[in-house]
């Protein structure tokens, strides 16, 4: 897609002249913000298209409108194409994003009042999964865990708490959390308490989907994840379900949530799905880690702690406590530098969320950027330098 957008010139000056400067910002700053990724041009230009300009209220087959024979199509292909990869039963691609994706899956399997165990925001959670902020800890009670001293999940801690408060849903998702998942200990956790499993592998399907992690499709109900952060993808939500909660999640994305979906974007979503099936986005998740690990070796070789000691995906929290810096205090002087990370809170963190302790870091945009080993090097060097200002 052009970069020039002349007809957006014509029409909108102003709007072209930001777009534009947004443009040379993300080529100026380097994203290290572990949410965000590049969308493919050929993404970009599914999003672009007349897809927008269709209505199509309803599932394949079963519109509330006419004229969608070739919307039919496209959302059918994006759901074949999220089965394929992951070896899923079933595929809905019409969630907006993936908050709203979670409050549908708890819609679909809950009823309000019911209990969710899920990871506190400081240990790595999200606010969709039961945080007080959110309207998932409103409508459900949350049953908060947490880390253990080195910053890794014990799954024996877990399973005492779930035998404590049977929960109806476990959530085994995390934002902020730099270790493999050993998705069988949950099932059997879930299991034990009659519970249902939902995996939420927003920040890491794309791994997932290639083999570099494990997979969670034989061991949970649900599994929901967005397109925006591990793969080259636009902003939505994919979740995959076993055949029998099939027609259950489906409801409850619409009519339950929403309304018509954004066909622009599934199309996008299909896209994206069939570009992280080919070898290069295989080599490109591998790269992914790799530099990850890279970038945290040297962080931790300059007197850096990073929380869990290293990672296994393609993030890490930095704990900056003994550096003398706030979270948001780094996140200024790297972003004056060029860099972007964002603040994070670290367990037990004795600061509050908008000014915490750590920093988060991820490597899917500079690793979609072209960033080896020997770059990453250099990148914690120069984090370093300008952190010590």
């Amino acid at each position: 897609m052009s970069n020039n957008y002349q007809n957006l010139k014509k029409s909108d000056p102003a709007i072209h002249k930001l777009v534009l400067g947004e443009v040379k910002r993300q080529k100026d700053f380097l994203t290290l913000i572990a949410s965000e990724n590049y969308a493919s041009p050929a993404v970009l230009e599914a999003l672009g298209s007349p897809l927008n300009n269709k209505y199509s209220e309803g599932y394949p087959g079963k519109r509330y409108y006419p004229g969608n024979e070739i919307v039919d199509q496209i959302e059918n292909l994006a759901c074949e194409r999220a089965r394929k990869l992951f070896g899923a039963d079933h595929a809905n691609v019409q969630a907006l994003s993936g908050g709203p994706a979670n409050l549908a899956i708890y819609a679909a399997l809950l009823k309000p009042g019911d209990k969710i165990m899920g990871a506190k925001l400081a240990h790595g959670g999200h606010l969709s999964h039961g945080h007080k902020v959110n309207f998932s800890g409103q409508l459900y009670q949350q049953v908060g865990y947490e880390l253990d001293a080195n910053g890794r999940l014990d799954m024996k801690k877990l399973a005492a708490l779930a035998k404590k408060e049977k929960p109806k849903l476990i959530v085994a998702g995390f934002s902020a959390y730099s270790r493999d998942i050993d998705w069988a200990a949950f099932r059997k956790i879930a299991d034990s308490v009659k519970a249902y499993l939902l995996a939420d592998i927003s920040h890491t399907a794309s791994l997932v989907a290639t083999k570099q992690l494990n997979s969670p499709v034989k061991y949970a109900d649900v599994i929901m994840f967005t397109t925006h952060k591990s793969f080259w993808g636009p902003r939505g939500a994919v979740i995959l379900c076993k055949k029998e909660l099939a027609e259950t999640i489906d409801r409850a994305i619409f009519p339950g949530f929403q309304g018509g979906p954004h066909d622009n974007a599934i199309a996008a979503i299909a896209v994206a799905l069939k570009e992280a099936s080919t070898p290069k986005f295989k080599t490109y998740t591998k790269q992914v880690i790799t530099n990850a690990r890279v970038l945290a070796a040297e962080l931790t070789k300059l007197d850096y702690k990073i929380i869990s000691g290293g990672t296994d995906n393609h993030l890490m929290v930095v704990d900056l406590t003994n550096k003398n810096l706030t979270g948001k205090e780094a996140e200024i002087k790297l972003a004056k530098q060029g860099i972007l990370v964002s603040r994070s809170t670290i367990p037990n963190d004795p600061r509050g969320p908008f000014n915490p302790s750590g920093i988060r870091l991820g490597a899917y945009a500079v690793t979609t950027r072209g960033f080896k080993p020997a770059d990453m090097k250099k990148l914690a060097k120069r984090i370093d330098a300008i952190l010590k200002k």
